[in-house]
């Protein structure tokens, strides 16, 4: 699997917390040897999002991804409000 990383995705990880970037580095580590991971919460989305992926960095921030056969770009990263509002 490749991973990949938006313009947008690597300035939202710059506005977070050192403990958030920890946990971020962290999570993505887990998700490059097991996506599905149930630590992860990997699920589809709907709506603005339909097609793309998210899985859980912290309680309430979200990285939200879009698989493209063995190609994986994050395109998006912020607390649930306010990816989904």
């Amino acid at each position: 699997m490749v991973i990949n990383y938006h313009n947008n995705f690597i300035k939202d990880s710059k506005r977070l917390t050192a403990q958030q970037k920890e946990k971020l580095t962290e999570r993505l580590k887990l998700f490059g040897q097991d996506e599905f991971n149930p630590i992860l919460n990997n699920h589809s989305l709907n709506g603005k999002y339909l097609g793309h992926r998210s899985i859980n960095v912290t309680g309430d921030i979200r990285a939200i991804f879009k698989k493209e056969n063995s190609n994986v770009i994050f395109v998006s990263l912020g607390s649930h409000s306010n990816l989904y509002s």
